[in-house]
């Protein structure tokens, strides 16, 4: 009986123990899980809600870090009191940052930083931790200021005076001209141009997108079809889930999983001004309008389709690269050199399909699919999502180098 109380009592102080990690950690998630609801009720693009995680979660890094002296800090010079209040300066961080992105979310913002307040005692570090909050949300704010400039997308429509073309405009021109957080310039991975239109390797995937990605493919099978239509979805919604299963998997502390968040957000979003940046400066055509258009390149091995349809509605922006490749990329490469490629099963769901839930054992399978389908789903040619990976690849590798690295100097202290 002795024996049996004392590992029941030893397997409740683990339980209690891990607890404690997973509710430390919530805190991260919890505002991670605000800024995502707030990018789907307002339907932002991948790369403005990227804009936003990215200083949302070095601000939450940030903030902790000052206490606990871990890491070196991407950009504040702080050692705060050790006995700081960290979960009450990662909220209130958190809070600063998205109510000034989003003036108009303020009281549900308001309410969710009463809900993590009121569950840290009031005395003199939780008072540390609220002013250590505001001052580091604050200086990032006025550091990345530029963000909260005005859009300025002046896409010219190519015609000739007075000759119709559609009206849409494509989304995205001003992208690359965002400041990276960790790229020394938007152009530092632009990849070589496309291949010639003479070329095996456009004959090969022009065909291969003509045969498998056209919404009447008969050689596409239903599972190829249904993970096409899956990852219609984009963007933070789809690499979130991912970080939060991996911090959990690997039971990460609260400063472990900030810096988990803003290293991936920060490669996520540097990925999007990268790949951006390339689509407009070679203006290359998407596959609707290459196989339309066939017999204008006089390569006698492309056939011309006058009617063909991609499976869903192409994205509207240039083709090469693939923005959707290279932001997974770059999440999963992070991931990769933080918690290994096996963290058990990762599953992400799709709001808009109820039901299927996409499951792998790696991390690799998860950036993998994703470039596969986008061929599937008749949006990029097979040489644009390898070049969109090794471009994420690249961003995410130089951001866990250079970025947020383990640290034993000293630094001043808060005053």
């Amino acid at each position: 009986m002795v024996k049996t109380s004392r590992y029941r009592a030893a397997a409740l102080a683990l339980l209690g123990t891990l607890a404690a990690v997973g509710a430390r950690a919530d805190v991260v998630m919890d505002w991670n899980a605000r800024a995502d609801a707030i990018a789907a009720e307002k339907h932002l693009s991948p790369p403005v809600q990227a804009r936003a995680l990215a200083l949302m979660h070095v601000s939450i890094f940030e903030a902790i870090n000052a206490i606990e002296r871990r890491y070196k800090p991407y950009r504040l010079d702080l050692v705060a009191d050790r006995n700081s209040s960290r979960e009450t300066a990662a909220a209130v961080a958190g809070h600063t940052v998205l109510v000034a992105i989003y003036p108009d979310q303020r009281a549900d913002l308001d309410a969710l930083l009463a809900e993590t307040l009121a569950k840290v005692a009031d005395g003199p570090a939780k008072q540390r931790g609220l002013i250590l909050g505001r001052r580091v949300g604050a200086d990032l704010i006025e550091h990345r200021a530029h963000d909260f400039s005005e859009d300025t997308e002046t896409y010219r429509p190519v015609t000739n005076s007075g000759v119709y073309v559609p009206t849409a405009i494509p989304v995205g021109q001003d992208v690359g001209s965002y400041t990276p957080w960790v790229m020394s310039s938007a152009a530092q991975f632009r990849p070589a141009p496309p291949p010639p239109l003479d070329s095996a390797t456009w004959t090969r995937d022009l065909n291969e997108i003509r045969e498998m990605g056209g919404f009447k493919s008969a050689k596409r099978t239903a599972e190829q079809t249904t993970i096409a239509k899956f990852w219609f979805l984009t963007g933070a919604r789809t690499y979130n889930p991912i970080l939060q299963q991996a911090a959990m998997a690997k039971k990460l502390d609260l400063l472990d999983c900030a810096r988990l968040y803003a290293l991936a957000s920060m490669a996520a979003f540097d990925s999007f001004v990268a790949v951006f940046e390339a689509k407009y400066a070679f203006n290359f055509w998407r596959p609707v309008t290459a196989i339309r258009n066939a017999d204008l390149t006089g390569n006698l091995g492309t056939l011309r389709d006058p009617s063909w349809l991609p499976l869903g509605e192409t994205p509207m922006h240039p083709e090469y690269p693939c923005a959707h490749c290279i932001s997974s990329s770059a999440v999963a490469t992070v991931l990769l050199k933080e918690v290994g490629e096996n963290i058990g099963e990762i599953t992400v769901k799709n709001p808009s399909m109820p039901g299927v839930i996409r499951r792998w054992t790696k991390i690799s399978d998860y950036r993998d699919e994703i470039s596969n389908a986008r061929v599937w789903a008749g949006f990029h040619y097979r040489f644009s999502t390898e070049v969109g990976k090794d471009m994420g690849r690249k961003i995410g590798e130089l951001t866990v180098a250079t970025q947020l690295r383990p640290r034993s100097a000293r630094r001043k202290s808060l005053p």
